[in-house]
């Protein structure tokens, strides 16, 4: 196996710097957004009222301009204007694929962009949400991790993807309509650009804000997060948001996967079983999602699925395997279709569920491991980088 990739890039993260003027609503917590207020002269009696009310305005109803917010009055509304502003990230291009899969490149501060996927099935839509601007992990089949981190995303970036997907979807709920239960987004996968344990109190932050019962309400159960193994997060992980949790694996040997995943160097297969084993939300009815990429005589061998299932002895999981999204200048090629269906098969008779991903949105560069933002995809200077997120002199 010839490909190689270090274990990081040269990463240099930059400090997010806060713009002047007034605070975005977005992405504050219940008890951040009270404390705003009470700083802004909210009696701390009503703080709290006045933090729900605001709360189901921006999450439930999606508005955003306090003038719509009509059960405060017009001087309050008036007066949260001066102080606040209720930002999402802005859309600079939305493209839509053959099957229904719609990509967005969002801009968000500093002038950076990042990928957002939205995947319609026909029992669910699910989107695909980026953590970083970037990603420090090089896993070597991966598009996404060719290009430098530039930085964490904040909460506000995280949860404004969401609110982003429900405008063009026309997901928000109209006062006085009748009640609509079926929804259009109703899973989030943190699969897209990044590496979410490496931004865990963003990540957390924006998906509680998610599953709160008096916005967007998506259930715990419909939020997965995938991890390459960032072992020392993953209680923390169960305990602090409670989601699904799916592991990129891709392979059955540290040797091959000290190469495709290379965070295995600092963290082996054994160390991410034990972690796995001991995950405090296994239990058969909430399997642990383990995703395998396919890669032509790479680790798609009779012998690596046995492997695969010695490896997850005892562990309720379930394995997803996908077929490689060929990407230009890629150093690998996709598993053959009867490669795959052997591979899912006796993963499958050992008893194990072994659905084969369908790719989607190829046409559009929107399938798994192919996201990489225009802007980042020449390799920036870091003063260049720091310029452009106000860092610079």
């Amino acid at each position: 196996m010839t490909a190689k990739a270090p274990i990081t890039q040269d990463v240099h993260t930059i400090p997010r710097k806060l713009p002047d003027g007034p605070t975005n609503i977005v992405g504050l917590n219940r008890e951040a957004m009270r404390d705003a207020l009470i700083e802004m002269g909210t009696p701390e009696k009503q703080a709290k009222m006045r933090t729900g009310q605001i709360w189901q305005w921006v999450y439930h109803w999606g508005v955003r301009s306090f003038d719509e917010m009509t059960n405060l009055s017009k001087d309050y509304r008036a007066k949260l204007d001066a102080h606040f502003v209720i930002e999402v990230p802005e859309v600079v291009s939305r493209q839509v694929s053959e099957d229904g899969t719609r990509k967005y490149l969002v801009r968000i501060a500093g002038g950076h962009e990042v990928e957002v996927v939205y995947i319609p099935e026909a029992d669910r839509g699910t989107l695909c949400v980026s953590s970083q601007v970037g990603c420090t992990l090089t896993c070597s089949f991966c598009h996404t991790g060719t290009q430098k981190l530039v930085r964490n995303l904040t909460a506000a970036e995280i949860i404004g993807q969401v609110m982003v997907a429900r405008d063009d979807l026309d997901e928000w709920p109209v006062p006085g309509a009748p009640k609509d239960e079926t929804r259009l987004l109703s899973n989030i996968v943190l699969m897209g650009m990044g590496e979410p344990l490496y931004n865990f109190e963003n990540v957390r932050d924006a998906m509680k804000i998610a599953m709160d019962g008096e916005g967007i309400a998506l259930s715990r159960r419909r939020i997965t997060l995938s991890t390459s193994g960032v072992v020392p997060e993953m209680a923390r992980t169960a305990d602090e948001i409670g989601c699904q949790l799916a592991i990129s694996f891709h392979a059955t040997t540290d040797e091959v996967r000290d190469i495709l995943v290379p965070i295995n160097k600092r963290w082996p297969l054994e160390d991410l079983l034990d972690a796995l084993r001991s995950y405090p939300k296994v239990s058969n009815s909430e399997r642990i999602t383990f995703e395998y990429v396919m890669l032509d005589g790479i680790n798609d061998s009779d012998d690596d699925a046995r492997r695969l299932i010695k490896l997850i002895d005892g562990i309720p999981a379930k394995i997803n395997l996908i077929p490689f999204n060929e990407w230009p200048g890629a150093p690998y090629k996709r598993s053959s279709n009867n490669r795959i269906r052997a591979f899912a098969d006796i993963i499958y008779k050992a008893g194990y569920a072994s659905p084969i991903r369908t790719p989607r949105g190829e046409d559009i560069m929107a399938a798994c491991g192919q996201l990489k933002s225009a802007t980042e995809r020449a390799r920036k200077s870091r003063k260049q980088i720091e310029a452009e997120a106000g860092l610079g002199g």
